[in-house]
């Protein structure tokens, strides 16, 4: 029998906790009960089995606002997980996202036993701005693994080995039941319905929100159209205070099974760039996406950041197939003229479903899952599979 391997895992935030459970129950998988973890994680992390070092919470600290109120507590934990690692000796660490901190980790442990193998799961974006971090990652780490298709030979140039694996959420089931949606918030068969998705955070609501708010209006004066927002359920009361003030007829769920339900009732929609502009690209619901961030903060990503779209699905395909309204050309007239094309059976609603049918194929690994195709790379680190 093979000897055991014991992974090390770091995550720091939810998002890599879902990326981190996933990965291990592929690993399993494969390896059956000669596998076994420890590190840092969420609930998803530890259901499959993993041996926590302190709650992932105290990472997730690491904006740049709130980073230097919490100093001493965050060196002291990157103390702790160095220390725990090079006690542990791991066949393999794995860092998940949240760079701040895993970088640390990941450089001092190739310094103390650069014998631990090292893998950083979701590449940096470092084909949008500061492209010399590729060079400054391949001195620690072993291997990279990469979401987009795209990113790969940005790293590969410089030494670093990186696999593509695919986006997880193009293995997410987003197939649901427009009758249902329809008959469990009250709409009418033959109605049209326009998803409004102002973003996840209590920021982007209060930037878009009202924007999005002015654009059904505008849209849709005779009322001929229903206007629907899904949102997380900490924010729905938030949410549902600022429509009723508006006085704008729109449903608000929340729910993964609102979220799918919606997707197949809606003729289009309008929202925030982020995760849920990919998950509209992968549902095939013609959208437009808009963005603002605070002037400061537009100002220097116009200086750093060097890429021509915000969304992932005009990046992989490297053209403007949902339309984008960033900053100050995110106006109501222009978000009104461009969502009014999607609604009709125009060249530019069929063009872009068909564009997000291909980018929906290039998100995709060559084979298997992308946490199946994760394992393997990784893993492949020890030799253990090809």
């Amino acid at each position: 029998m093979a000897d055991p391997i014991l992974v090390y895992l770091i995550a720091g935030e939810s998002s890599g906790d879902d990326l981190g459970r996933s990965l291990m129950h592929a690993m399993r998988a494969i390896l059956g009960d000669r596998i076994t973890f420890a590190g840092i994680g969420g609930p998803g992390m530890i259901g499959q089995g993993l041996d926590p070092l302190f709650p992932m919470t105290d990472l997730s600290v690491m904006g740049l606002t709130e980073v230097i109120g919490h100093l001493p507590r965050l060196m002291r934990r990157l103390n702790e997980a160095t220390a725990d690692i090079v006690h542990r000796k791991p066949d393999l660490l794995i860092t998940i996202d949240a760079p701040d901190f895993c970088f640390r980790v990941a450089r001092r442990i190739a310094k103390i036993q650069p014998a631990i193998k090292r893998v950083h799961y979701v590449a940096p974006s470092v084909w949008a701005w500061r492209p010399g971090r590729a060079a400054k990652i391949a001195r620690i780490y072993d291997h990279l693994l990469a979401l987009l298709p795209f990113e790969p030979p940005h790293f590969t140039r410089v030494g670093l080995p990186c696999t593509f694996v695919g986006h997880p959420a193009a293995d997410i089931d987003l197939q649901g039941t427009a009758i249902d949606f329809r008959r469990r918030y009250g709409i009418a068969a033959g109605k049209p319905i326009v998803l409004l998705l102002p973003g996840s955070r209590m920021g982007e609501i209060d930037r878009l929100l009202p924007l999005f708010i002015s654009v059904a209006r505008a849209l849709d004066p005779g009322r001929k159209i229903s206007f629907a927002i899904i949102t997380l359920p900490h924010l729905e009361a938030y949410v549902r205070r600022v429509v009723d003030a508006s006085e704008v007829d729109c449903v608000i769920a929340t729910g993964d099974l609102a979220k799918r339900d919606g997707f197949a009732a809606a003729r289009a929609a309008l929202a925030a760039s982020g995760t849920v502009a990919l998950e509209l690209g992968l549902a095939c619901v013609p959208s437009v996406i808009c963005y603002r961030v605070s002037p400061l903060s537009a100002l220097l990503a116009k200086r750093l950041i060097k890429v021509k779209f915000v969304s992932l699905i005009n990046l992989i395909l490297d053209k403007e197939v949902m339309p984008e309204f960033l900053q100050e050309n995110a106006t109501a007239e222009k978000i009104v003229s461009a969502l009014a094309k999607l609604l009709e059976e125009s060249p530019e609603r069929h063009s872009q479903i068909l564009s997000d049918m291909d980018a929906a194929v290039l998100l995709k690994p060559p084979g298997g899952s992308s946490a199946e195709t994760a394992a393997r790379a990784a893993l492949s680190v020890l030799g253990r599979v090809s």
